[in-house]
């Protein structure tokens, strides 16, 4: 059968696709590039924006098709073979990125452009591109010697094998866990949909009794509910443990590799640190600024903290004679204080959140703020029988997207929740070609005798990585480069962050939040509820974000020293943030996929600075009515349509028409 990933596709023909087929089509993919790249350097006309700029941005289409639909199934669907097909082309990618970075003819010719764009005319979208591609050369190695620049593609070709690698062990040993339980007793407190679907894990693996796993859907109801507090503590030590055992998915040495390799190459690059380089093209712009960000922050966080901290203490004191609050008892106490503050169990609630009525909740939000449709296709091929494809249309019948969802739990799906691209929006020989994007959660599974029912945490996920996907859907640049989510990595998380705030209002709740078995709206009670617990130990989750952004800093603006222990500088990262007793035999680090294997390092503060945004933006939303389409549509034109096209600050202004501040988010929180 020829090669399907040989000639450019619309939707990803992923039945067609055998994993025999993936390096060739990369090589060949490469090779086409390579053929582009070359004919922007041969051209014998002067350099211009069009025959340079434009060319390069529009060079590599299928090379980069190709990468989605690869690194996709390696994140939601992999296996052995597609890992070790990763670690064999991680280093040819690395190789003709720097093909193009250090490719002396090609940076003349972009530097010529750059040099004299007065005299093109350009938009305001193509000065943006074309600063971004110049600064893309000159901060990828454009300037260094020969000699340098060996060392620099040295430096990118193991760094992109050690972070596939970290990625691949944090998946090995998540799934090696397994804590088979065969005493009904020792379920003790678990709400039956929790049991229920322990038993169907232990079923579906020909095992006795109960199985609970490090999966989300599996940890979290058991650490919050079980009362058998010897296996809470057993199953957190293990969920902190990942990676981090005398065992080959150890990712220590893997960190220190990771994290000396990025310094080292910033340094040859002419920045002090990692964090210095990779700041330059953020809102925060410098390490000093999320320094002082994250501690302004941390200041009037920590008192509420601390106080809430120890409240639960006393509570757990007073209900079962705990005297030393444990990272195992956090989930489980919050859980029961919670229920006697507010009179609210998440598990009298998620019977009012079936996912594929939050879902479509979702989709009507969408269509009442953005004008959008959307409509099952059963038509298209996908990876796997769990994920569903559906048609996005404008109220005008207009095609927007392709948006495919994937929601359970998988042994080849990595954990987490987040939102990927299988085809960029661009506009192309008078075309606009409309984006195919895809969301990927880690949901509880449906059962036997029940649907998949959402915590409302999961529901407030959902939305956030829908609003991500509302970004890619409804970009509307010209260049692929500047659509969608490209932008500055401290906005990424404003268009998903704000989605999550409808799900605390009582209009939206009433277009989803129905009784999956009777369809009865959730009762004026619950909604006055969620609303009152919004800000529920509000104190302790600002400080546990802090205290994961702090850590992403420590790691990049002071690396010790080669000889040093992982989890003693993890401590001291930790020191100004840490409430509960440290656990000897858990480390944060050697788990942490967003900074070590994704795209977070030195950006895991993007968070919080998002928050900010959001909950500013939002607030302009509550002043005119959260479905007011005058507002949602300066959000949708300014912010959702524009991906990269400006500064993020000037599109935030152009939306908002000031400044954001600290005191929207302040006041959300309650910490005020």
């Amino acid at each position: 059968m020829s090669n399907p990933l040989f000639s450019t596709f619309d939707s990803a023909p992923f039945s067609k696709i055998k994993n025999s087929h993936f390096k060739p089509a990369f090589k060949n993919a490469i090779e086409i590039a390579k053929k582009e790249i070359a004919l922007i350097c041969t051209s014998k006309e002067k350099a211009s924006f069009k025959n340079t700029i434009e060319a390069l941005d529009y060079s590599g289409e299928l090379l980069g098709r190709i990468s989605s639909v690869f690194f996709n199934l390696n994140s939601a669907e992999t296996n052995d073979e597609i890992q070790k097909i990763a670690q064999e082309i991680s280093p040819l990618l690395s190789e003709f990125s720097n093909d193009i970075t250090l490719n002396e003819t090609l940076f003349k010719k972009v530097k010529q452009v750059f040099d004299t764009k007065e005299t093109f005319k350009l938009t305001k979208e193509q000065l943006q591109l074309l600063e971004k591609h110049y600064k893309s050369f000159t901060r990828n190695g454009a300037l260094l010697n020969p000699s340098d620049k060996e060392k620099l593609r040295e430096f990118d070709k193991q760094l992109g094998q050690k972070t596939l690698q970290f990625g691949q062990n944090l998946l090995a040993d998540t799934n090696d866990y397994e804590l088979t339980i065969t005493n009904e007793a020792d379920l003790k407190g678990l709400p039956d949909s929790a049991k229920e679907a322990a038993k169907n894990l232990a079923e579906n693996k020909n095992k006795e009794g109960w199985l609970i796993t490090l999966d989300y859907p599996s940890y979290i109801p058991f650490m919050k509910y079980a009362e058998n507090r010897n296996l809470r503590k057993q199953l957190a030590i293990a969920f902190g443990a990942k990676s981090f055992k005398s065992n080959k998915n150890n990712n220590e040495n893997l960190i220190k590799e990771i994290v000396e390799l990025r310094l080292n190459r910033a340094k040859l690059l002419g920045y002090d640190t990692h964090a210095h380089f990779t700041l330059e093209e953020r809102m925060a712009k410098t390490a000093d600024n999320v320094y002082v960000f994250s501690n302004d922050l941390l200041e009037k966080a920590s008192p509420a903290a601390k106080k809430e901290f120890k409240n639960l203490t006393n509570f757990a004191n007073e209900l079962d004679g705990i005297t030393t609050l444990q990272k195992w008892d956090a989930a489980y106490y919050s859980e029961k204080l919670k229920q006697k503050l507010f009179n609210l169990d998440d598990e009298a609630l998620k019977p009012y959140f079936k996912l594929d009525n939050v879902l479509q909740g979702a989709f009507t939000i969408a269509g009442k703020l953005f004008d959008l449709v959307f409509k099952k296709n059963t038509t298209i091929d996908t990876y796997h029988n769990e994920v569903t494809v559906y048609d996005v249309h404008n109220t005008n019948g207009d095609f927007i997207a392709l948006f495919y969802t994937d929601f359970h739990p998988r042994p080849g799906k990595r954990a987490g929740a987040w939102m990927t691209s299988y085809k960029p929006q661009q506009q192309k020989n008078g075309n606009n070609e409309r984006p195919h994007i895809s969301i990927v959660c880690n949901f509880t599974k449906p059962t036997d005798t029940k649907p998949s029912l959402l915590t409302f945490n999961e529901v407030t996920t959902l939305f956030h990585e829908f609003g991500h996907a509302l970004h890619g859907m409804l970009a509307n640049t010209t260049y692929p480069s500047l659509s969608g989510t490209n932008v500055f990595w401290d906005f990424v998380e404003l268009p998903s962050q704000i989605m999550e705030n409808w799900c605390f209002e009582k209009e939206a709740l009433e277009i989803f939040a129905h009784h999956y078995e009777t369809g009865a709206l959730i009762p004026m009670e619950y909604i006055e509820k969620i609303k009152e617990s919004a800000t529920f130990h509000e104190g302790m989750a600002t400080l546990r974000q802090l205290s994961f952004g702090l850590l992403d800093m420590a790691w990049h603006t002071t690396p010790p020293s080669t000889n040093f222990s992982v989890k003693e500088f993890e401590k001291s990262a930790f020191k100004n943030t840490q409430l509960y007793p440290d656990v000897t035999e858990n480390c944060m680090s050697t788990s942490f996929a967003h900074i070590f294997q994704g795209g977070y390092s030195s950006g895991y503060y993007s968070y919080k600075w998002a928050e900010v945004l959001d909950a500013d933006a939002f607030a302009y939303f509550k002043e005119k009515g959260i479905f007011n389409k005058e507002i949602a549509s300066k959000f949708k034109k300014e912010i959702l349509e524009k991906g990269g096209t400006e500064h993020p600050a000037t599109l935030y202004k152009n939306f908002r028409g000031k400044e954001p501040t600290n005191n929207a988010l302040l006041k959300r929180a309650g910490l005020l």
